[in-house]
């Protein structure tokens, strides 16, 4: 019998690299008519992107259950290239509504884009050993900041992204979270663009 502890697998984490633009094919936000959770994705029948980067450049929908609205964002088109979504920040990257999943911790707004982001963002922070795997350079855990990395925060970290999982099962207005209101803290001067023969 094996006297590894039961998390042992959960000890190491492999940083290759993934940028936080894979999770934006699903984000949860604030409705902006009923203040309830609404779903932003790519608009359906598009092909699947080649690469991760064509997600800022897909025309999305929003539209949420609960009271049944429904909008459309498409890419700024600027000459021959279309102006990309900006990804970052407690705002969804194509509306610009507050994100769904936030709550406080540490002192700071904790924020996901959906239960896919919270499971890896679980995994990363859980870990007692990162290694990284790949350029840093446009990878989103190396661009987390310091106090999410830190091991002193890291039991508050996990208690914050449990409650976004659990938020992200509550659709009603009443469950938003006090945390997910419009603050416009992202700036958004720098912009994707791509070009009609692929992404630049």
């Amino acid at each position: 019998m094996s006297s590894r502890p039961a998390h042992s697998e959960q000890v190491r984490h492999h940083d290759h690299g993934t940028w936080l633009v894979r999770f934006t094919s699903r984000v949860l936000v604030v409705c902006p008519r009923c203040g309830g959770r609404a779903l932003v994705v790519p608009l359906p029948g598009l092909p699947s992107p080649k690469y991760f980067s064509e997600l800022l450049f897909q025309p999305r929908r929003l539209s949420c259950a609960g009271c049944g609205a429904v909008a459309e964002w498409t890419a700024e088109q600027r000459g021959t290239g279309l102006v990309g979504a900006v990804v970052g920040g407690t705002e969804d990257p194509f509306f610009r509504r507050p994100l769904w999943l936030q709550t406080r911790c540490a002192g700071r707004i904790l924020w996901a884009y959906d239960e896919e982001h919270v499971d890896a963002l679980t995994a990363y922070v859980g870990a007692r050993l990162r290694e990284r795997h790949a350029s840093p350079t446009m990878g989103m855990f190396a661009r987390l900041p310091v106090w999410m990395k830190s091991a002193r925060h890291r039991d508050q970290v996990l208690a914050g992204l449990s409650t976004l999982r659990a938020l992200a099962r509550r659709p009603a207005p009443a469950d938003r979270s006090d945390a997910a209101h419009e603050r416009g803290d992202r700036p958004r001067h720098h912009h994707s663009v791509l070009f009609r023969g692929g992404p630049y």
